[in-house]
């Protein structure tokens, strides 16, 4: 009994002399595209330059439409109003619809813009935390069109696809910097 007690003594010993290392964490390589960009110049009321990765449903109207980044799995929701006295009303549409997840995003930004040579106008809500959405944006001349865009990914939004929503955050802010309406 005494040699098994001392087989176990020596078994425990030997067993915890070794350090425990923690392994590095692993994580995934994202080969993101080369921003190149190219008009999108349809037979809508607007023109704006578009990522060449992303693909255009050209079987929806003008006023209704998806833009697909099929690579970074997202959907950039679009709609187009002619306004008809009613600026306000969209305005406040827009806001609220960007301000609805607000009870879920750690916090909301608005950036506003302006280029008057363009007649553009417009504002870009970035959101922060996990939201159905990472970016919503509207547009105007403020008498005759209005434009609307919400980002949306096909999984939750979480710390790994971080670099693709910045990544396309960005192509979003392009596309208000150079869009333009058509006359």
């Amino acid at each position: 009994m005494s040699n098994l007690r001392m087989i176990f003594f020596l078994f425990f010993i030997v067993s915890c002399s070794e350090n425990n290392i923690p392994k590095p964490r692993a994580y995934f390589k994202l080969n993101l595209p080369e921003k190149k960009y190219e008009s999108y110049n349809n037979n809508c009321k607007y023109s704006f330059m578009l990522p060449s990765y992303a693909t255009v449903n050209l079987e929806i109207d003008c006023d209704i439409n998806n833009i697909y980044f099929p690579k970074q799995d997202a959907i950039l929701h679009v709609s187009y109003f002619k306004l008809k006295n009613n600026l306000f009303e969209h305005l406040e549409e827009s806001r609220n619809l960007a301000y609805k997840h607000q009870i879920i995003a750690d916090g909301i930004t608005e950036q506003v813009f302006v280029n008057d040579s363009l007649k553009v106008y417009g504002v870009l809500y970035d959101y922060y935390g996990v939201t159905a959405t990472s970016t919503q944006f509207c547009l105007t001349d403020s008498i005759n069109h209005f434009f609307r865009g919400a980002l949306y990914f096909n999984t939750e939004i979480n710390d790994s696809i971080t670099p693709i929503n910045i990544f396309l955050k960005e192509d979003m802010r392009y596309l208000i910097e150079t869009f333009s309406w058509k006359k």
